[in-house]
């Protein structure tokens, strides 16, 4: 062993122990601060560069998620008003196969007559309410609309139908309760009017149920992502909180030696008493 009062090869050492104990307590501070084992690139780039392409993917899917709201919204009012249509040409029949009975007095007629075109008024006042975002399905000319359906790009058509009362054939003439001629004529027309909206209604169904799977799969996938992404970069904090206990005590123990290798070069004045 040799003395020196120029060179503390102990104190170097003991240096070096406590600065990579420090910059072990530094990373575990952090980690319990941020909640995050890699935070920037430079913690571990391989998996930092993996999170924020995963992270790009929920961005994908968080626009998806916004797109599928919208046309669930769009088809639910789409089915909201042909419903009403529907029941509306349920009440117009009833009205017209009172009126196609022979004989009745013309006061009648015209009553169920005013009843009739108050409620193929109304037909025309529900699809033209029926607009959501600037979307309406059921309106007169109405056509096809379609929202985001995956990530990759995808899209799902939301199927457009005219229920205006002129496209369900309220605009013919005769169609009207004056006589019974004209009632049983209006019947006719009627029935052919529920067909349509039906079937109508029977496409917006299901779309509307595909959007709801889609819906779904999407909030699922979602959720897998973000766990993933949580997996690759969140820091366990019952295991850093017992690093931080172990990192304090470790820097302790270093400011110690570090202050007994410091004491060193002192024991060469022994050596001239």
């Amino acid at each position: 062993m040799s003395f020196s009062v120029n060179t503390n090869a102990g104190a170097f050492a003991a240096l070096q122990n406590l600065n990579a104990t420090q910059g072990a307590l530094n990373q575990t501070q952090s980690r319990i601060n941020t909640g995050l084992k890699v935070a920037s690139a430079k913690d571990n780039a391989a998996i930092y560069s993996i999170a924020q392409s995963m992270k790009g993917d929920l961005a994908e899917l968080s626009a998806v998620k916004a797109s599928l709201d919208r046309g669930k919204q769009i088809m639910d009012i789409a089915i909201a008003a042909g419903e009403a249509v529907s029941d509306t040409l349920i009440e117009m029949k009833e009205k017209a196969v009172a009126a196609s009975q022979e004989g009745l007095d013309t006061d009648t007629y015209n009553s169920l007559n005013d009843d009739f075109f108050a409620l193929r008024a109304q037909i025309d006042s529900i699809v033209n309410n029926a607009e959501f975002d600037g979307v309406n399905l059921v309106t007169v000319g109405a056509t096809d609309s379609s929202v985001l359906a995956g990530k990759d790009g995808a899209t799902l058509t939301l199927p457009a139908d005219d229920m205006s009362a002129i496209h369900l054939q309220f605009g013919l003439p005769n169609i009207d309760l004056y006589n019974a001629t004209n009632a049983q004529a209006t019947v006719t027309v009627i029935e052919n009017a529920l067909d349509d909206v039906n079937q109508g209604l029977s496409q917006f169904g299901a779309t509307s149920k595909r959007l709801d799977s889609l819906i779904e799969f999407n909030s699922k996938l979602s959720d897998t992502v973000e766990t993933g992404v949580g997996n690759l970069v969140d820091a366990d904090l019952a295991k850093e909180s017992a690093n931080l206990q172990a990192f304090q005590t470790k820097q302790q123990l270093g400011l110690q030696a570090l202050g007994i290798a410091n004491q060193a070069p002192q024991a060469v004045l022994s050596l001239f008493r």
